[in-house]
């Protein structure tokens, strides 16, 4: 069985209002890539990739213009792919919604989202990924209320010979100072999301302790936009939003090697899963993004992890349309798992 996750950027820009793929040689929002050339690299991707279900990240949006499960089954049959079938869960307007493809021959596949409705008044603990969680940001004895920009996608997933197991898929909210006029708006903003973005690996990892808690087999992945080491903020709040999720060096930890290798080390090379242009700086800034974390279940059915870097991982480096489709698809690379079913 091989599952995959993949943040495709900006996948709601190659549908028309008909959810029919534009394909043609008008500009994506790739810079210097037309649709044409995103929608056929992506149809590449998928197709190597070959796997039974993917997390898409940055999936097409769900709204007046497009419906996120047509135009991604729109895709699958454009290309003949198996994973024909999509599901998502809670809409959000960030015209970046997070969804699965899937194998309907190999999965069965549910949305079974958990914890709480809240109302705007929100609730502490672990409610709904589509409601309000109220927690103390800052230590100030007055709590706050978060909201996920886009809510993770739970799913029940069962395999054709038995193997059931509970899939989240996340997009954690970028920490980008967006609005700063000066740098000391920069550090207040940074600061801001920080705490935002904490909070929401808080509520995250509530939801895992739970499934946890009742001995399910768990399998939580996407982009969680942040990593041991990646800012500055790190230092100040003393853990990345993935330390929180993966539950670094405590009980209930999940796995993923890629992380793990990241954690252990300050210094040296580390795994990376994307690839973007620093326009200020003339070059290109790798990071590691993208996760697929695991409870034991998976581990004792011989779990194996790849990233589909172009330039690091050596079949892709050596098979020259696709390292030429990874790098024209998105500016993430899909991350696999592999495991017996």
């Amino acid at each position: 069985m091989r599952i995959a996750t993949y943040n495709v950027e900006w996948f709601t820009g190659l549908f028309d209002e008909h959810n029919r793929l534009f394909n043609d040689d008008g500009w994506s929002d790739r810079h210097g890539v037309t649709r044409a050339q995103q929608t056929q690299a992506l149809g590449a991707v998928f197709r190597a990739l070959d796997a039974d279900a993917v997390m898409i990240i940055e999936a097409p949006d769900d709204g007046r213009k497009h419906q996120t499960v047509i135009a991604l089954q729109a895709f699958a049959a454009h290309f003949n792919l198996r994973t024909r079938a999509a599901i998502m869960g809670f809409a959000n307007d960030t015209q970046q919604e997070i969804a699965l493809l899937y194998d309907p021959d190999k999965l069965t596949v549910s949305h079974v989202p958990g914890g709480v409705p809240t109302g705007p008044e929100g609730a502490t603990g672990a409610p709904r990924f589509d409601g309000v969680l109220r927690i103390d940001l800052d230590v100030d004895a007055s709590e706050d209320l978060v909201v996920f920009s886009k809510p993770p996608l739970e799913l029940n997933v069962q395999t054709n010979s038995g193997f059931a197991f509970h899939m989240i898929g996340a997009h954690l909210k970028s920490k980008a100072p967006h609005g700063a006029k000066n740098d000391a708006d920069v550090m207040r903003l940074g600061i801001a999301n920080r705490r935002k973005q904490l909070a929401q690996a808080i509520w995250l990892r509530g939801r895992i302790d739970e499934q946890l808690a009742h001995g399910t087999a768990l399998m939580v992945m996407g982009d969680l936009n942040d990593g041991p080491g990646l800012d500055t903020f790190e230092d100040l709040f003393g853990r990345s939003s993935v330390e929180i999720v993966m539950g670094h060096r405590g009980e209930n930890e999940l796995t993923d090697p890629h992380a793990m290798r990241a954690l252990s080390q300050r210094i040296g090379a580390v795994p990376t899963t994307s690839r973007f242009w620093i326009a200020q700086e003339k070059r290109y800034l790798q990071a590691l993004l993208d996760y697929i974390m695991v409870s034991p279940a998976f581990l004792q059915r011989n779990a194996n992890w790849r990233i589909w870097h172009p330039m690091d991982d050596p079949d892709c480096w050596h098979d020259t349309a696709l390292r030429d489709a990874l790098i024209t698809a998105s500016d993430h690379f899909p991350v696999t798992i592999e495991f017996d079913d």
